[in-house]
C-alpha cells in the first residue's frame, strides 16, 4: 500500500541515483561510449594505452602528487588489493583501524596470510572512528579515508613511520587529503569516479615503491597476479597485467577529465560537502530524522546516513517505486536509516528535490 504513494513530478530527482557504489554514471559518456570505437580492441595498442597515460597523469594532476609518486592500477578492484598488500606491501605485522564493514575487511583479509603476524586491529563502534597507535612491531599502518557501511569520515595522518596505506574507494576525487600522508592511496573506481568495478588504482610514494621492490626481490613467494611489483612496470607501460574493462577504463577518464576541467579536486569536494550539507541540515531540522554520526566533524560529505523515526525501509521502498535508488541502509549495520550518496556526479538540484521528496513521503507515512 506504501508503495502506491506517488511523488509529484515537480518534486521528484530527475535522476533518481544516490547509492554508495555503484554510483551515477553520466549519461554523457554512455552516449559516448556508443561510438567509442576502440570498444573491443587490444588494450596493448594506441588508443588504450594513450587513454592509461591520460588516466595516470590526470589523477597525478587531480591529487597534485608530489614528485617521486606514481600511479599504478590493475585488474580486480580494491579487494583484489588487499591480497597483493599482503603479498607485496607488508613486510611482517600491520595495523588497522576498524570502525565498520569495509575497514575491517583488510585485517580479516591479513589474519589469514600465513607468512604475516596476527594483525593489530584497533577498533571502534559504528558511527565513530579509531585512533591509530605507534607500534614499533608494525610496518604498515592501514586506514580507510570513508567508512562506506556507517557514513564516518578519517581524514589520513601518518601515526609513526612506516608504510600507510589508505583505503579511499569511497573518497577519492570526492574529498581532498595531503598526499604526503599517505604511502598508498588506493581505490576502486566505481565511486567518485562515476565508472564501472574491477579495476583498482593505487597513488603510491617513492617509499611504498622501495618497499614493493625490496619484497618482491625478498624470495616471497608471490602469485603473479597478486604482485604489486608486476603491476607497477605494466603500469609505467601504460597497461595492466591481464585484459582491463575498457568500459570502465573510457569512463573512468571522461569523469577525471570532467572533474579536472571543473576546477579539480577542491571543486569536487566543495560539490559534494554542500550536497551533504543539505541532507545533514535536513536531519536536524526535522523530528523525524537524525544524522546517524554524531559528531559532525566525523560525518562523512559523500556517505549521508540518517536514522528515522518512521519505517525507513517503508521510505526506501517508496522512493525506489518513484525511481528513486539505493537510499537503503549497509545492510550489515541493522538500523532503522537512510544511506544517501552524494558525488561530483550528483546534480545539487536533485538533491534539493530529493529533500522535497522525503517531507512528502515522511509527511504521508
Amino acid at each position: 500500500m506504501r508503495e502506491t504513494i506517488r511523488i509529484p513530478e515537480e518534486i521528484l530527482p530527475r535522476d533518481g541515483r544516490f547509492g554508495s557504489g555503484p554510483t551515477k554514471v553520466r549519461p554523457e559518456w554512455v552516449a559516448e561510449l556508443a561510438t567509442w570505437r576502440a570498444l573491443g580492441t587490444s588494450h596493448r595498442q594506441a588508443p588504450i594505452k594513450t587513454l592509461v597515460a591520460e588516466i595516470r597523469s590526470g589523477l597525478a594532476e587531480l591529487f597534485a602528487l608530489p614528485d617521486g609518486y606514481e600511479v599504478a592500477l590493475g585488474n580486480g578492484g580494491a579487494t583484489a588489493f588487499w591480497d597483493m598488500a599482503s603479498f607485496g606491501l607488508i613486510e611482517r605485522r600491520s595495523q588497522h583501524l576498524s570502525f565498520g564493514a569495509f575497514s575491517a575487511r583488510f585485517a580479516s583479509v591479513v589474519s589469514r596470510f600465513p607468512h604475516l603476524d596476527e594483525p593489530q586491529v584497533i577498533e571502534s563502534e559504528p558511527g565513530t572512528r579509531p585512533v591509530a597507535i605507534a607500534n614499533p612491531d608494525v610496518d604498515l599502518y592501514a586506514l580507510t579515508h570513508n567508512e562506506t557501511s556507517t557514513g564516518v569520515v578519517m581524514p589520513p595522518g601518518r601515526p609513526a613511520d612506516g608504510i600507510v596505506a589508505v583505503d579511499g574507494t569511497s573518497a577519492a576525487g570526492a574529498i581532498r587529503f595531503d598526499p604526503e600522508e599517505v604511502d598508498a592511496y588506493y581505490f576502486s573506481t566505481q565511486k567518485a569516479f562515476g565508472a564501472e568495478g574491477g579495476l583498482w588504482v593505487a597513488l603510491l610514494s617513492p617509499a611504498a615503491i622501495e618497499r614493493i621492490d625490496k619484497i618482491h626481490t625478498s624470495g616471497r613467494f608471490i602469485p603473479p597476479f597478486s604482485s604489486l611489483h608486476s603491476a607497477v612496470q605494466n603500469s609505467r607501460q601504460s597497461q595492466t597485467l591481464n585484459t582491463p574493462s575498457l568500459v570502465t577504463l573510457f569512463l573512468l577518464g571522461r569523469q577525471l577529465e570532467w572533474i579536472n576541467s571543473n576546477g579539480g579536486i577542491r571543486w569536487a569536494a566543495d560539490r559534494c560537502a554542500t550536497m551533504s550539507s543539505m541532507l545533514y541540515d535536513w536531519a536536524e531540522r526535522r523530528d523525524a530524522g537524525n544524522p546517524f554520526v554524531v559528531d559532525p566533524e566525523m560525518r562523512s560529505p559523500v556517505t549521508v546516513t540518517i536514522d528515522l523515526t518512521v519505517d525507513a525501509a517503508a521510505v526506501a521502498a517508496v522512493f525506489r517505486a518513484n525511481g528513486i535508488v539505493d537510499t537503503e541502509p549497509y545492510r550489515k549495520l541493522g538500523r532503522n536509516q537512510l544511506r544517501i550518496g552524494v558525488w561530483p556526479a550528483t546534480d545539487p538540484e536533485d538533491v534539493e528535490r530529493l529533500i522535497a521528496s522525503l517531507d512528502y513521503v515522511v509527511d504521508r507515512l
